[in-house]
Order: C-alpha cells, then sequence, then structure tokens
C-alpha cells in the first residue's frame, strides 16, 4: 500500500515544466468526440420530448450518449498518458485547456451513477421536471466543461493570431456551439426555436392572454436572444472572426431545438440558420473587435434585431398572414436589438487598444 500511495504522489507532483498545447488536429478530433457525445444528448432530447413511455434508465439513446462520453474522456486521458509516458507528471503532463476537462470526467462519471439512482428510485421526469432534476443539471454542467475543451485550447494557443482561418477556429467554434446547445436544452421552457411558425403568429395576434400566448412568446424570445448572441459577443472579444464562424454556431445552434421538435418546425430552424449568414455579413461589414467598441456595440444590436425581425418575417410567410398586434410583430425585433445592444455594451464597456487585449489573452 505505501509504494502505491508513493507511485500516486508521484504521478501526480509537478514535474516543472511549462504546459504544452495538441496539435489542433488532436482539437478537431476532440470535438468530432465531442458531437458524438453531445448527438447522444440530442437522441436522449428527441426521445423525451416525442416517446410516451420511458420506464427504465437503459434506453439506446443513453447508450449513444455514454458511449460518446467514454470517447472523449478517453482521449483526453490519452492525452495526458502522453506526456506522462514522455517524462511529465501532475499539471505539467496536462495540455493547456484540457484541465477542467480532465477533472470533469470523473464528476460526469459520479453524476451519471447519480442519475441512474435518481430514475431507478424516483422514476423517468416526462415534463419540465426533467431540466430542474439535480442529477441533470450536475450532468450538463460536467459535460460543458468537457466538450467546450478545444475552445479553451485554442483560446491562447501559439500561432492562432487574432486573425484566425475559420478551418483552424472550427473546433472552437465547434466546441462553443454545442456548449450552447446545453444552454438552450436546459432553458426549453423559453426557447423560441421550439415555437413552429402557426404558433408564432398565432401567439402575437392576441393580447388576451396576458400569462401566455403573447407574453410567453415575448419571454422566450428574450432568452433565446441572449443564447444565440452571448457566444458570439464572447468570441469577438478574442479573435476577428473568419466569414463562416457567426453560421456555424447558428447551424450547431439548432440541432437541439430539432431534435426535441423531430424537425417539425424547419422553416424556423433554417431562419436562425440563414440569421447567422446576415450576422457573418455583419462581422465582415462592421469588423467588431476589442478595439473597435463602436462597431462591437453596433454589431449586438444589429445582429439580434435582424434575426428576429427573420423569424417573424418567415413565420408570417409560412403561417400566411402577419400577425394581427402589429405592435408586437414590429416591436419584438427593436426590443430584442435593443437587449443585443445591452448585452454588447456588458461584454465590452470600454475599448481595449492591442497590447492590452493580448496581454489578457495571456493570461486567460
Amino acid at each position: 500500500m505505501a509504494a502505491v500511495d508513493a507511485g500516486v504522489r508521484g504521478l501526480l507532483a509537478d514535474s516543472g515544466e511549462a504546459r504544452t498545447w495538441v496539435s489542433p488536429r488532436t482539437d478537431l478530433v476532440t470535438v468530432l468526440l465531442g458531437i458524438w457525445f453531445g448527438g447522444g444528448l440530442m437522441i436522449d432530447a428527441w426521445a423525451h420530448s416525442n416517446l410516451a413511455e420511458l420506464e427504465t434508465f437503459f434506453t439506446p439513446w443513453h447508450a449513444v450518449f455514454y458511449s460518446g462520453f467514454a470517447a472523449v474522456s478517453g482521449w483526453i486521458i490519452w492525452q495526458v498518458y502522453r506526456n506522462m509516458r514522455a517524462g511529465r507528471s501532475g499539471l505539467a503532463a496536462v495540455p493547456n485547456g484540457y484541465l477542467a476537462g480532465l477533472l470533469a470526467i470523473p464528476g460526469f462519471g459520479a453524476f451519471g451513477f447519480a442519475d441512474m439512482m435518481w430514475h431507478t428510485f424516483l422514476g423517468i421526469e416526462k415534463t419540465v421536471d426533467i431540466l430542474f432534476s439535480p442529477s441533470h443539471l450536475g450532468l450538463v454542467v460536467t459535460m460543458m466543461l468537457i466538450i467546450t475543451t478545444p475552445l479553451r485550447s485554442a483560446w491562447t494557443a501559439p500561432g492562432i493570431g487574432d486573425r484566425p482561418r475559420l478551418s483552424r477556429l472550427l473546433p472552437a467554434l465547434a466546441g462553443l456551439g454545442l456548449g450552447a446547445t446545453l444552454v438552450s436544452l436546459f432553458v426549453s421552457y423559453g426557447n423560441a426555436m421550439n415555437w413552429t411558425a402557426n404558433s408564432v403568429v398565432q401567439a402575437f395576434s392576441t393580447v388576451d392572454d396576458i400569462r401566455g400566448g403573447a407574453s410567453y412568446l415575448a419571454a422566450s424570445m428574450i432568452i433565446t436572444n441572449v443564447v444565440l448572441i452571448a457566444p458570439v459577443l464572447f468570441l469577438q472579444r478574442r479573435w476577428q472572426l473568419p466569414f463562416g464562424s457567426v453560421t456555424v454556431l447558428s447551424v450547431v445552434g439548432v440541432l437541439m431545438p430539432g431534435a426535441q421538435t423531430a424537425f417539425r418546425n424547419l422553416p424556423i430552424l433554417l431562419t436562425f440558420v440563414a440569421a447567422g449568414l446576415v450576422g457573418d455579413l455583419l462581422n465582415r461589414w462592421l469588423r467588431p473587435s476589442r478595439e473597435r467598441r463602436g462597431a462591437y456595440w453596433a454589431f449586438a444590436g444589429l445582429s439580434a434585431f435582424a434575426t428576429w425581425s427573420l423569424y417573424i418575417a418567415v413565420a408570417s410567410l409560412v403561417a400566411g398572414r402577419l400577425p394581427a398586434v402589429p405592435e408586437l410583430w414590429a416591436g419584438a425585433p427593436v426590443v430584442a436589438g435593443l437587449i443585443g445592444l445591452v448585452l454588447g455594451v456588458l461584454f465590452l464597456p470600454n475599448a481595449m487598444p492591442a497590447e492590452a487585449g493580448e496581454s489578457g489573452t495571456r493570461r486567460a
């Protein structure tokens, strides 16, 4: 036992070398395995939303979900093991950006066991309570840390610069996009991407039902607006995003609500992909960055306004009529734009010179 304890202490003791970065190809494999992991959750979300009876923890979609966890976890652990074989130990063996994901692996396993016990003894949640289950909240937090590993890896990677190519940034974008889908799943009760075109038009056609209809859709638009725009603003503080970045985030972002609705509201989902393309065009035109505060604020407000203007327009086209209350359909995109502007101000209250931004990046 003493020999085992000494061996464990030897592995945990930091050997003192500076931590290294993995290659972009390694990050790409990490995010591909993360997509397997996230895809399993999307299938599980589809099952909970579309199947009437779920009586057991042991389901095919849980098999996909937990096998994805095993695959991406094994890959992360392998990166550490490779460094240990090279003589590193402790933190020196963990690549930059991979520590939080590594620490989240046993946490996810513990919450997964807790979830199995919860379902075994307390049953399977079938409505909004699924989004508040303590074991599910533990799973989503630790999963978030695992699947966003490529983003943290790229954040301070040498050679990536402030203007990376889309191909270089793709693992980080996909990882952050998957993280945003987890948030959208756990605020499904306020996710405007889950609405159909007819339900959007119907909701904004009356103000009689104060506790439902229009107020419910308006609140959902506000919540979804924050979930959509915050990741983009976060990235723009670090990089001048290449064209296509916002579209990539949008494509990944519609997958979870698409799974939940079995893609029955496809026109609405495609609207958000189109809004991502508009966001890329605005990004190219305005060139927002940490040094260009005015452009950053303008992007935040205009991209949000454009997204929700498209949302109302497409819903109206598909439904064949405009909502009956003009104040609602004309004002909702303006409210979204103002919220986007406020988020821009909160994310970047003061313009930062390039030197200060780079210094802050190195400390991240």
